[in-house]
């Protein structure tokens, strides 16, 4: 069952980023407002759109206190190769068993060219620095996501 809601404290965890490196939420507390995005898989159309909008904005957060972590069920290798082809500038996180995904309730049944299958539901957390969920974008336009993230922030952590 999800316990990341509106209000709450966002589900803790634990990942390797795209550099093998463990980053971990509660690094982040009292300090920082973190950008929780998790898309399907990396170096696909739509997640690329998504992610490199997020890079371009990159400063804009910062300005505000705020890091991005994108999370997928990619292999870390596969996080490398996404971060390098398109000079991103935040962490990709690997979430292989997709057990975030999960404790987030993200992991779900989709629906593409007739199959269903489960995979991530995209969808972005956005946390304040006393670690609650502030706002949850379950409609995300991967083409004005980073505008949609920029405008939550300034108008309700800010």
């Amino acid at each position: 069952m999800s316990q990341a809601k509106l209000g709450n404290k966002a589900p803790a965890f634990t990942l390797l980023n795209q550099d093998g490196q463990k980053i971990r939420l509660s690094d982040y507390a009292g300090e920082k407002n973190v950008v929780i995005y998790f898309y399907p898989k990396a170096l696909t159309p739509g997640c690329t759109v998504q992610a490199c909008g997020l890079r371009d904005y990159k400063s804009e957060y910062e300005a505000l206190d705020t890091v991005v972590f994108g999370l997928s069920p990619d292999p870390v290798e596969r996080l490398v190769k996404f971060r390098e082809k398109h000079d991103l500038n935040f962490d990709l996180l690997s979430d292989e068993d997709h057990a975030i995904a999960e404790k987030y309730g993200v992991w779900g049944l989709k629906k593409f060219m007739g199959k269903e299958f489960m995979g991530i539901l995209r969808t972005t957390f956005i946390v304040d620095k006393q670690g609650r969920i502030q706002h949850i974008i379950d409609k995300v336009k991967t083409k004005t996501h980073h505008d949609d993230v920029l405008a939550l922030i300034k108008n309700e952590l800010s």
